[in-house]
């Protein structure tokens, strides 16, 4: 009850933290953890996390597999995140359940055009760009200075901005439409909430989550975000448990391992980590893959 008054009010932080409260009671009913799901799967998506959402989704209708809104919030996301054979798929499962549902029958005829269409509007949008247009949006500086956050605006050298490679990244499930809005703000009590990109560097794929509370943990997030393992780890080893966060110091050229236990802030507040244009951004490996130990290889890396 909570959650649906703070999302009537679209404070779509504290509706979240008020359904992740509610699962957290663990009430053994499967029909109000379903909606439980659903709803927190629609605040995240309005907060603009739509692969948190989307796992919320399929956790809702593995408990309800009738569940019409869990249904439409998957599908929703797919769409968002560009999965138009997906999004067809669970319209149609929908359609089993309600042939009439409007939003599902509209969504349905709008996928299949644009896969038809191949129009995947803003998957390769230049990656520097978006993150300049996010640093504009930046709260005042006083706040991070309070908070010993280092940030960097204009980078010195726009080719430097990412390295080892990741300069062709594909921004899978981040468009121009949520990237561009996205911006550190305060909530209604004086925290900040971050954007913060994860990079995957072993399969040049990256999330982006639009509200990031700066008291929230990292292991909190991975939690959420890898509840169902991402179509591209075909071998299943991106567990939430199974994962080594770094951040890079470009200036040194060294390499520095997060604790997944640590929140946020704690991480922006070390001394070698520099925000650059307003966003925050992780470096996502799994432990002791293959691929890791080449990356670090020749690299100087401070463990935890």
């Amino acid at each position: 009850n909570e959650g649906n008054e703070y999302f009537k009010e679209k404070d779509y932080g504290r509706a979240l933290a008020a359904y992740s409260e509610g699962l957290r009671r663990r009430c053994g009913d499967a029909e109000l953890d379903a909606v439980l799901l659903t709803n927190r799967a629609a605040a995240q998506f309005h907060l603009g996390n739509y692969r948190s959402a989307l796992n919320d989704a399929i956790q809702a209708k593995k408990l309800k597999p009738t569940h019409l809104k869990a249904i439409i919030r998957g599908a929703l996301c797919h769409m968002e995140l560009k999965n138009f054979v997906e999004a067809i798929a669970w319209c149609e499962e929908g359609l089993q359940i309600d042939s009439k549902e409007k939003k599902l029958v509209e969504m349905r005829h709008k996928a299949d055009k644009l896969k038809l269409e191949g129009t995947f509007l803003g998957t390769q949008t230049d990656f520097s760009s978006r993150r300049k247009c996010q640093g504009r949006a930046v709260v005042g500086s006083d706040l991070l200075c309070e908070r010993n956050i280092k940030l960097v605006l204009e980078p010195s050298d726009e080719e430097e901005e990412v390295s080892d490679g990741l300069a062709e990244i594909s921004l899978d499930g981040f468009h121009s439409g949520s990237a561009m809005g996205a911006k550190v703000h305060l909530d209604a009590d004086g925290s900040l909430i971050w954007p913060v990109l994860f990079l995957y560097p072993e399969h040049e794929q990256t999330d982006f989550t639009v509200a990031f509370h700066e008291s929230s943990r990292f292991i909190d997030h991975l939690m959420v975000m890898f509840a169902e393992l991402p179509p591209w780890d075909l071998e299943k080893k991106y567990l939430p448990n199974n994962l080594e966060l770094y951040f890079e110091d470009e200036e040194r050229e060294e390499m520095y391992e997060v604790n997944p236990e640590h929140t946020l802030l704690q991480v922006l507040q070390h001394e070698r980590y520099f925000v650059k244009a307003g966003t925050p951004t992780v470096l996502v490996f799994a432990k002791r893959s293959p691929f890791s130990k080449k990356y670090f290889s020749g690299k100087k890396v401070h463990r935890l």
